[in-house]
């Protein structure tokens, strides 16, 4: 199994997608011991432990590779791997304080990624909130909180590629090289290609499985 120093692990989403895929897996088993002792035996259950988190992380990300559904940053199947040198932090907005934020860039696309920070490791950040952390509506609310005093410039209305591309812009955090596997939710041209370094850039917003820092 590979060696990672993680950050960042989304249980939830982890035994999500587990419980579809191989249910048997989570699960405690569970073995009988017998001694026999002249006219008489004793039997014990033996319970072996489940699986801890990187296990299940694992077995999750064999299946979404086998079963062909983990595309790259610049090409994204229904998930996406990458390693980059990516910006993060919470989003400090007053809708997105249990958010945790990963901005980047390849050269073709501008990289956006969204969680809870209770996934963060050593974080206790309350999860209950009316929409899952890491669903689209509460990370485009938490963005829009964040920078919206900083993107006075910007239309009232942005699209939800825009607050992408705008955090992307705006994101203060320090900058490590980390790699990733994340689950796709919105993906489409820049809308502010006079921003950009190059012509053709694509916005890509996903939320990360896991999260871990990269040689």
């Amino acid at each position: 199994m590979t060696v990672r120093y993680y950050v960042y692990i989304s249980d939830a989403k982890v035994d999500m997608l587990l419980s579809q895929i191989d249910p048997a897996f989570g699960r405690r088993s569970t073995t009988e011991a017998g001694v026999s002792v002249k006219l008489f035996s004793v039997r014990r259950s033996v319970e072996a432990p489940a699986p801890d988190r990187t296990a299940k992380l694992e077995r999750v990300l064999r299946h979404l590779e086998e079963t062909g559904q983990t595309g790259s940053v610049d090409d994204p199947g229904p998930y996406f791997r990458g390693s980059l040198p990516m910006q993060w932090g919470p989003l400090n907005g007053e809708n997105g304080g249990s958010l945790v934020y990963f901005g980047g860039r390849t050269e073709q696309t501008i990289l956006g990624l969204g969680g809870a920070s209770g996934h963060v490791l050593g974080a206790s950040a309350p999860q209950a909130q009316e929409f899952a952390p890491s669903s689209v509506p509460t990370l485009l609310a938490g963005l829009a909180s964040a920078f919206a005093a900083d993107s006075a410039e910007m239309p009232a209305e942005q699209s939800s590629l825009a607050w992408v591309h705008t955090a992307g812009r705006l994101l203060r955090g320090p900058r490590q090289q980390v790699e990733f596997v994340a689950r796709r939710l919105l993906s489409g041209p820049s809308p502010y290609p006079e921003l950009d370094a190059r012509p053709g850039m694509r916005v890509l917003l996903g939320s990360p499985l896991y999260v871990a820092l990269a040689d």
